[in-house]
């Protein structure tokens, strides 16, 4: 739907802890839901309060990635980075130019690719760009969506 998102883990409270509790059921946790990978997670407690003051924080800060934009300049540097790094495979003997990248929506971020063979781009690409995107410009929360164009 293209909304922020904050995961919250309540009753921590409840939950028998040691030093590496809270890392153990964040591992389980993304092992379980692969797509949420990108999303802040919070193990809060509403009887102790523990952490639930800083839960507004994490959603304002979803609030402002959601609404962020980059300027086109910046984004075919990190482009033409990116595709040094990992360059986009050829397909059916086709040799895939990724040409310039512009975010073209916030609300959730839109970032259009243009490319020779938009059809031709794979998903394992697609989502390595969008990990890249997610690292590089802090989208945590925020669905961050690709439109590869012909140009």
């Amino acid at each position: 739907m293209g909304k922020g998102l904050v995961l919250i883990v309540n009753k921590w409270d409840l939950v028998e802890k040691n030093s590496s509790t809270m890392s153990e059921y964040k591992r389980e946790i993304a092992g379980s839901f692969k797509t949420l990978g990108h999303y802040p997670l919070m193990f809060i407690s509403a009887l102790t309060h523990q952490r639930v003051s800083s839960v507004l924080d994490v959603a304002w800060n979803v609030y402002e990635a959601r609404r962020k934009r980059i300027n086109t300049k910046i984004l075919n540097e990190w482009l033409a980075k990116t595709i040094a790094a990992h360059p986009a495979p050829s397909i059916q003997g086709k040799s895939i130019k990724l040409k310039f990248i512009t975010q073209v929506h916030a609300e959730p971020p839109v970032f259009a690719i243009f490319c020779n063979y938009p059809k031709l781009i794979s998903t394992s690409y697609q989502r390595y760009l969008e990990n890249e995107l997610y690292n590089q410009f802090n989208f945590s929360g925020v669905p961050v969506k690709l439109s590869f164009r012909n140009n």
